[in-house]
């Protein structure tokens, strides 16, 4: 079944440009959204999403109220909501393999839908600018072929990508909004960035920077966050990398150096490190080839699980 706007298929044989002049609603959408204040999210009850991970969850879970994810400059934070059951993921995605994860959350978030949830499913996406590499634009239509080749009906509610989400200052472009959040309970989306990125934020950055595949870190029956087991090959290179000064990282590790956060050296300095000091993760991290479980405590914040009460 083909992307739907308005109960319409989306013509995607048409530039980006004349499609936005066909559904004026979605351009007046996605100024609404950029326009709203960054909300700073605090940990209680959040479930952050880093690049190539996604999570679906429902308005039953006692746990997560917050799916959110930032960082994103010429990646898409990609939301999908079944109207009916409430089921919600959202992802962070690169284009590494955009089909393939497409078809991957489709299937997760339906698995919490029956033949009993009247409802529909909505798409909502955000992020990317006009970059130097197109990069963006690439991936924009990546992710609206991949939802047209669907089985199922998709329609298009949030589009506030790629020239939607461009703001240019000094003949520099940037993207206006970074980070979203869903609220799981209400369906409100919102631009969002957040102080904590865990747990084991360098673990699971380790994991995407060494090639990881989309992954889906939550098991919402359980409530709990499951980070791997996670295995790579000792990372080429890395003294020589870490060695490098902020310019020589920024400018052969970003697709986008001049529109990254102010962290983002920083974090792939702390990335790298967490790689040289565990070249094996199957000797250092997951002897045992069993993932690290996390369960909310009682203060909603992320608490390490006994492996013998999982």
């Amino acid at each position: 079944m083909p992307l739907l706007v308005n109960g319409e298929r989306i013509d995607l044989g048409r530039p980006p440009a004349a499609m936005i002049r066909a559904y004026p609603h979605l351009e007046e959408k996605a100024k609404l959204l950029r326009s709203r204040p960054t909300q700073i999210v605090e940990p209680k009850g959040l479930l952050y999403v880093q690049q190539r991970e996604f999570a679906v969850t429902t308005p039953k879970d006692g746990s997560v109220s917050i799916l959110g994810s930032d960082d994103a400059t010429t990646c898409h934070l990609v939301v999908l909501r079944h109207t009916g059951s409430g089921a919600t993921c959202l992802t962070h995605c690169d284009g590494s393999d955009t089909e393939a994860e497409v078809s991957l959350i489709m299937s997760s978030v339906k698995s919490f839908s029956n033949s009993a949830d009247y409802g529909r499913l909505e798409l909502h996406l955000v992020g990317g600018f006009n970059d130097d590499r197109q990069l963006s634009q690439k991936l924009t239509n990546q992710l609206l072929r991949a939802f047209d080749l669907q089985p199922d009906e998709v329609h298009l509610v949030t589009f506030c990508v790629t020239e939607l989400n461009d703001r240019e200052e000094k003949d520099i472009h940037f993207p206006i909004i970074y980070g979203i959040a869903v609220n799981v309970k209400t369906a409100e989306i919102f631009p969002a960035t957040f102080p904590e990125k865990g747990p084991d934020e360098d673990l699971r950055s380790a994991h995407i920077l060494t090639g990881a595949r989309l992954t889906n870190i939550y098991d919402a029956k359980k409530e709990q966050l499951h980070i791997g087991p996670y295995f790579w090959r000792p990372f080429p290179h890395v003294d020589f990398w870490l060695e490098q000064d902020d310019q020589q990282i920024l400018q052969n590790l970003s697709t986008s150096p001049l529109a990254e956060p102010p962290h983002f050296v920083s974090h792939i300095r702390s990335t790298l490190t967490f790689l040289k000091e565990h070249p094996f993760p199957s000797r250092s991290l997951f002897p045992d080839r069993k993932p690290r479980v996390y369960r909310k405590n009682q203060d909603g914040l992320w608490e390490q699980v006994c492996s013998d009460k999982i």
